[in-house]
Formats: structure tokens, C-alpha cells, sequence
């Protein structure tokens, strides 16, 4: 006999009960059930294949509140695997769930999964998106919003509604058609547009009420370049940074560069009409422009006039502004203690790791590395190999601390590291673009960025009082940036570059946070509902 709807929803009571054993039953739970498919989309004029979720593009957010639990039952119509993961949500003890190939076995077609996640101890502005193949140049994004609870002061008054606001640069060709390319051994030419909220020039709008104020919640989720944002005739006043209540400073644009994400509160307190919403490429040699509309409710005038200039290739605007992003140190996070009260540039560090970044061909095709080694995947998703300890699927040690200054070479690169250790890094970035890295399962401090080439004399400019926390930061071009975190998430979790070509084609490697205590304190064990594959197939979870 087939299993109906009511059976599924049954099955997935039963599963996510059983498995959240080591959760605070206070805590809310959040139901989704999105199914996932091909469909036809235009967002340069042009129809496309487009990655739909419940047949949007880009996808429904997902409303929470700090501590949740989010039960999110994902149904794979397309004919390849698929899989979601989840920019920023930092998966406490729990990296299983966490939607990347190094960590989570992709979603047969046909078939569905149901991730299990918990929002612990996060607030903040976030994105999902489609991590296999390249997937993400189709869509199925979407905005993830964590709100304090209740009882928890936010530094602001409570805006009058809170809008998503997802920008990127965007290809006319289908993801296949991009995919073929890099597999070709390739580098992708230049994007075609940039997309607000999956549409083109002048087809997005936010309706304002006069005197009152909003927040707009930015994320880039574009393939590979930095963007300004800025609104025409008002200012922005920044208040929150991938989870981090930052000191209120007030910007006329904004660089966003790719992964990373920014809460703004915007006043309408101009005369009542329309404005336009300007999004623009930086350090490009041809500028791309999009514009999305920001409504008066009571608006007499369309927009008009010329589009509001911004900056474009100049390096020390970005890096000044940058510098003045700063945590607010008396404002409450998710917890009621001030964010200030972790005195991170007081305690000792335990490990100091330099990443340098290269492009070069291996066996004549293009291919992009971290320390030399260009990250290749394994037939066996690397926390599941580990779970079970199935050997030859990788090494830990395999990615140096380091760089050696040897040919690039392939291998399944994976690091080390020790639970409760803290650690700096140094992202060193010799090449001309402007680089942006990202740490799953964390937030780190960015203490500190500069041209030239890093020395241990270069931490007497570092900030150790208010740096923000963040877990995506840009590397500018000819220079450094570093930044401390503390290893307190055991798991194995992806860090990789955020120019998605160059993430796809080795970009990338997996951290190894490891406990040898292996109790439920220091991580949760596997999944009952997990997915297994490669190596693994035949063997067993946990029983329900």
C-alpha cells in the first residue's frame, strides 16, 4: 500500500520526535514542507530553468525566533540530487544537517528529506540555497530572518515591517549550460544582470508609510561579485551584521560583497514619491546596474531623475568602510547579556592558520586552490564516512596550516582542529579581485584587514575590543584580513570562497572540529532520519 499524506506527516512526527531527545522541549517548533522543481523563469527578459520552492522564485523565508526548532521537509522533484544549506545558521552540535556535500548525502530525485535544525542562540539576518552541482545559479534561495525573543531587548525600535532584499549577479544561461563550462575546464564570462528579489530593472517594489521606518534585510546571494546598494535620496542606518547588533552608523550606500548579509533601517522622510533602489557591481572594469523601486504609499511622482551614482573600483572606501563596522557592545544578542561581555581579544591563542588562495591549470583545466590543494569531493559525504569511521574516504591533515609553495595539486582536503581551541586566521590574497570567504557552523571576529602581505607585526593593528562578528568576510585585492574564532562546535564544517565558480572547481576545504569525549554534551549523534550514501549504504543510523 502506498503512503498517503497523512502517513508522511506521521512518519516525519515520529522521526524528528525521536531524534530531538537532547532538546529543551520549551523550545517552539517550525513546520515547513517545501517541494522543490523545475520551472520556467524571466528575470532578464529572457525564459530560463529556474530552481522553484513551492513554485517561487526565490523562495519563501523562514520566519523564527531565536532557539526554535525549524522541521523542514524537503521534497526533491528534480531528475539529479539535491540538497539545501543553510548561510550562517551555525547548526550547534549538529553539522549533519548542514546541506553541504562534506556533511549531509544529497536528495535523490523523487524522494524527500526532512531537516531537523535548531536556530540555538542566533539572531540575525541569513540565506539558504542550493549547494550541489551549480545549482545556485538557478535559484532555490531564500531569506532566513531569527528574531529575539520576546523578553530579550533589541537595540532599536521596532520598525514598522521588515522587508528581504536579495541581490546577485545573474546569467542568462541556465545552470547546465554554466556547469558545462566550468566541467569544460573553463573560466564563466561576464554576468548578463543583477537580480532584486529574482527580478529584473524596475520590477521590484517596497511600499513605504510617510514617517515611518523599515528594515530592509540585504544578503548577496549572487555567484561572484561585491555590490553597492544605496537608495536614492535617503540614508541607511546599519544595525545588524550576520547576527551581530553593530554600532548604528549611518551609510548613503553599502558594499555587500558576495555571501555576506546586513539589516539597515531605512526612514521615509522624503517628499512623497518614488525612489530608486540602486545595485551596482564594484571592482569591475564594466559596471553593472539594476534599480528596484521604493514606494510612498501616498507617492505623487514616479521616479525620475538619474539613477544615485555610487562607488565603483575605489579599494580604500571599501576597506574604510569596512573598518567602521563595529559590534555594539552594550546592546543583548540572542541572550540577555551584552554582546560585549565576551572579552575575545583577551584570551591566549592556541593555533594560528594562514590560508593563501591561487588559480592554475591541473591537467589542462582550469582549477582554484586553498594552501595548493584544490578540494575535490570524496564518494562518501566526509561526516558520514567519519561517523561511521569508514576509511580512505579522507585524511585529516590533508589541508597544511600553511602555505607550501608547491604546484597545485587534488585531493579531499581536510583540517584538524581541536575542540575549544581558539584560533586566528589569516586570509592572504595575492591576485586582483576582491575575495570573499565563509566559515560554516561559526561567527568570528574580523580583527583586522590591510594591504600588503600579513606578518605577525601586523596584529598590533588589530581591533580586540569591538570587531564585528560575522561568518563571511571579504579579502581585498594585494592584501590580508584576519580573524579570531573559537573552535566550540564539534562537527565538520565547510570553509570555502564565495565566488561560486571558484568553489565548484576546488575553492574550498572541511575543518575537522573534533572532541574525543564523543558525548551528546559536545555534539548529537546521527540523525535517525539521515541519509546514507556512497560507503555507508547498508548500514544502519540509530533505530527509531
Amino acid at each position: 500500500m502506498g503512503c498517503g499524506a497523512t502517513c508522511w506527516q506521521v512518519l516525519v512526527c515520529v522521526t524528528f520526535c525521536c531524534t530531538f531527545v537532547f532538546v529543551n522541549a520549551e523550545d517552539p517548533y517550525r513546520f515547513f514542507t517545501w517541494n522543490v522543481t523545475y520551472g520556467d523563469i524571466y528575470p532578464l527578459g529572457v525564459k530560463q530553468q529556474g530552481i522553484l520552492i513551492n513554485g517561487q522564485f526565490p523562495g519563501p523565508d523562514i520566519y523564527s525566533v531565536t532557539n526554535n526548532n525549524l522541521i523542514i521537509n524537503v521534497y526533491n522533484s528534480l531528475p539529479e540530487p539535491f540538497l539545501i544549506s543553510w548561510n550562517g545558521v551555525q547548526q550547534r552540535r549538529n553539522s549533519y544537517e548542514d546541506g553541504v556535500y562534506g556533511t549531509t548525502c544529497p536528495i535523490p530525485p523523487g524522494k524527500n528529506f526532512t531537516y531537523i535544525l535548531q536556530v540555538k542562540d542566533q539572531i540575525g539576518s541569513f540565506y539558504y540555497y542550493p549547494s550541489l552541482a551549480f545549482h545556485k545559479a538557478a535559484g532555490g534561495f531564500g531569506g532566513i530572518r531569527i528574531l529575539s525573543r520576546p523578553l530579550i531587548p533589541v537595540p532599536f525600535p521596532e520598525p514598522a515591517d521588515d522587508f528581504t532584499v536579495l541581490i546577485g549577479d545573474w546569467y542568462k544561461a541556465n545552470h547546465t549550460v554554466l556547469k558545462a563550462i566550468l566541467d569544460r575546464g573553463h573560466k564563466l564570462p561576464f554576468p548578463d544582470g543583477i537580480l532584486v528579489n529574482g527580478r529584473g530593472p524596475n520590477q521590484t517594489y517596497f511600499t513605504f508609510q510617510p514617517g515611518k521606518t523599515y528594515r530592509l534585510r540585504i544578503s548577496n546571494v549572487g555567484l561572484q561579485h561585491s555590490l553597492n546598494f544605496r537608495i536614492q535620496g535617503h540614508k541607511m542606518k546599519l544595525v545588524e551584521v550576520e547576527g551581530t547588533h553593530t554600532l548604528q552608523t549611518t551609510y548613503s550606500s553599502l558594499d555587500v560583497h558576495v555571501g555576506q548579509s546586513y539589516s539597515v533601517l531605512v526612514t521615509a522622510d522624503q517628499t512623497a514619491q518614488d525612489y530608486y533602489i540602486a545595485v551596482s557591481t564594484r571592482f569591475t572594469t564594466k559596471i553593472l546596474t539594476t534599480t528596484a523601486i521604493l514606494h510612498y504609499s501616498n507617492s505623487a511622482k514616479k521616479v525620475s531623475g538619474p539613477i544615485p551614482g555610487g562607488p565603483t573600483t575605489e579599494i580604500d572606501w571599501s576597506l574604510n568602510q569596512a573598518r567602521s563596522i563595529r559590534t555594539n557592545l552594550t546592546a543583548s544578542g540572542p541572550r540577555p547579556n551584552p554582546q560585549g561581555s565576551y572579552h575575545y581579544g583577551m584570551i591566549n591563542l592556541t593555533r594560528t592558520i594562514k590560508l593563501e588562495s591561487s588559480a592554475a591549470q591541473v591537467n589542462g583545466k582550469q582549477r582554484y586552490a586553498v594552501n595548493s590543494v584544490s578540494f575535490v569531493p570524496a564518494d562518501t559525504p566526509l561526516k558520514i564516512a567519519d561517523y561511521f569511521k569508514i576509511g580512505g574516504v579522507f585524511r585529516v591533515g590533508s589541508m597544511p596550516d600553511y602555505p607550501t609553495g608547491k604546484k597545485m595539486y587534488l585531493d579531499t582536503s581536510v583540517m584538524g582542529a581541536d575542540f575549544r581551541a581558539f584560533v586566528e586566521i589569516v586570509f592572504q590574497n595575492h591576485e586582483n579581485i576582491v575575495q570573499s570567504w565563509h566559515i560554516n557552523g561559526y561567527s568570528f571576529w574580523v580583527v583586522g584587514m590591510d594591504g600588503g602581505v600579513w606578518t605577525p607585526a601586523s596584529r598590533k593593528q588589530y581591533n580586540l575590543r569591538d570587531a564585528v562578528s560575522r561568518c563571511t568576510t571579504q579579502v581585498y585585492p594585494k592584501s590580508w584580513t584576519a580573524i579570531y574564532i573559537a573552535l566550540d562546535n564539534v562537527g565538520m564544517w565547510n570553509i570555502r570562497t564565495e565566488f561560486w565558480a571558484r568553489q565548484y572547481l576546488g575553492q574550498q576545504f572541511y575543518m575537522r572540529v573534533y572532541s574525543p569525549v564523543e558525548s551528546p554534551r559536545d555534539e548529537y549523534p546521527i540523525p535517525k532520519n539521515a541519509l546514507l550514501c556512497g560507503r555507508a549504504i547498508g548500514r544502519r543510523t540509530r533505530p527509531l
